[in-house]
């Protein structure tokens, strides 16, 4: 066991060079005192990550955040993902006072109208669950990969996250997308219909929109902003910051078509 979390992740960064997916994740659930939690939202990497905990029975808790504002095939893929393998996944919500005064603040879409505004959305529907579903885990596992955006790409496999105090894993890290799609469908893993619809990265309804050709594969989401600076705010660095991105403002006249506000964040 690792009780020192802090070297534990730097020893788990350098094993998980070595290890397929389904080692990299029996390792940490092995090694990781207490709870080991996957936050999953139930894109595509982490429809495989599901696959693999759920398949070979890993102590891992999967854990969804849902904001309010999913898709309507994201619902029925999470009924489908719990149909297939027999399990359920933990739903964390918002808590209602907050997200009724939130409403009653900016509008039901008030998060368009500026960056303070989208702060306060996400902050309410994604961080505080999150901070939920993370409470007295001892490592966090993610979908990241190093191919979804360029400020990905020096993420490493395991970190320690000091602002939560735990482990944060990216087990996939080093996959491509191809590679995920040819696996999840060798092994029948149900996936979200929305990316045969061009949806590569799928968030909340009121801020997503389908990727177009020769666009990178996360230029759907939040696509008013600057491409260099956006980046969910569900993940920071050891200041509470989001390591690679700032916040940056809508276009001008921009109106969505599909989408959940991003968040740049947490709050201070």
């Amino acid at each position: 066991m690792l009780d020192d979390r802090a070297a534990g992740a730097a020893e788990l960064d350098t094993a998980f060079a070595g290890l397929d997916p389904l080692g990299r994740l029996r390792l940490i659930a092995d090694r990781m005192p207490g709870r080991v939690v996957f936050t999953t939202s139930l894109g595509i990497e982490d429809q495989m990550l599901t696959h693999l905990i759920f398949a070979n029975g890993l102590p891992i808790d999967v854990v969804t955040l849902d904001t309010g504002r999913l898709f309507p095939e994201t619902y029925t893929l999470w009924r489908e993902t719990e149909e297939r393998y027999g399990r359920r996944i933990k739903a964390l919500y918002p808590q209602a006072e907050a997200l009724e005064a939130l409403v009653a603040d900016q509008g039901i879409d008030g998060f368009y109208m500026s960056v303070d505004c989208r702060k306060a959305c996400c902050g309410v529907r994604k961080v505080e669950p999150l901070g939920r579903a993370l409470k007295g885990a001892s490592a966090w596992i993610t979908g990241l990969r190093r191919d979804q955006s360029a400020s990905r790409g020096t993420l490493d496999y395991v970190s320690f996250d000091a602002q939560r105090g735990l482990v944060k894993a990216n087990p996939i890290f080093d996959w491509t997308r191809d590679e995920i799609a040819a696996f999840t469908t060798a092994e029948r893993v149900p996936v979200n219909g929305l990316h045969a619809q061009g949806f590569l990265s799928i968030g909340c309804a009121p801020c997503t929109r389908a990727v177009h050709p020769g666009e990178p594969e996360r230029a759907g989401r939040w696509w008013w902003e600057d491409e260099a600076r956006k980046e969910c705010g569900l993940h920071v660095d050891e200041s509470g910051r989001v390591t690679r991105a700032q916040p940056s403002s809508p276009i001008a006249g921009a109106r969505p078509a599909h989408g959940d506000a991003a968040f740049e964040s947490l709050p201070q």
